[in-house]
């Protein structure tokens, strides 16, 4: 799976898909406080980047991706 809980840590991994779009929900909607670490993710779906986007969590590490990095990650945090 690519979205793992670790601590209060989500943690995306590789590649994420649609299908990884409803785990990340659940994890998000069970604690505000918890931060998603990007540092081990590739591509994320778009289902993944609005759910970021909607729900505004602590973002941490960097992702592969340059699409992230320059736009979904500074319209989120203050990185």
């Amino acid at each position: 799976m690519s979205v793992r809980l670790d601590d209060e840590i989500i943690r995306l991994e590789g590649r994420c898909h649609v299908e990884d779009a409803e785990p990340l929900l659940v994890l998000l909607q069970g604690g505000a406080h918890r931060t998603v670490d990007l540092s081990a993710s590739e591509t994320l779906h778009t289902a993944i980047v609005q759910l970021i986007l909607a729900f505004r969590p602590p973002l941490a590490g960097d992702s592969a991706d340059d699409f992230l990095r320059k736009w979904v990650i500074p319209a989120v945090s203050d990185r």
